[in-house]
């Protein structure tokens, strides 16, 4: 049951830190284009949550998460009027790539799927 309660509140935080993100002024954030929250672990006491980012330009990822580090205390002091809990989890910002993990798997599907589609087969 409390698995429940942290998986709601990892929702909670994500839907929340998206919508700040936005709002952030720092220019490695907000010049980046698109910058999206994949996913959030929070540990059992809620005294640390990690944030897993991906940024649309791989190229400045490091700049975002560097960033979003700088802003983490705007960020926390925000997340805690929000979300009312009795500790305000601290934010680790981590990159993740796993969406580019996944386009690279698609990517490696589709070619053995045009390899199989070119290579004539023989018919006993």
């Amino acid at each position: 049951m409390a698995s429940n309660r942290i998986g709601r509140i990892n929702e909670e935080i994500q839907r929340e830190l998206s919508a700040l993100i936005r709002t952030l002024k720092d220019p490695r954030v907000s010049a980046t284009g698109m910058v999206s929250i994949t996913r959030v672990d929070t540990t059992g006491d809620l005294r640390y949550s990690r944030i897993y980012v991906s940024a649309l330009n791989k190229d400045q990822e490091k700049d975002v998460i560097r960033g979003l580090k700088s802003a983490s205390g705007y960020l926390r002091r925000e997340l805690g009027a929000a979300l009312r809990l009795r500790y305000t989890p601290e934010l680790q910002f981590i990159a993740d790539d796993s969406i580019q993990y996944g386009a690279h798997i698609l990517g490696l599907i589709h070619d053995a799927n045009r390899k199989n589609e070119t290579t004539p087969e023989t018919e006993e």
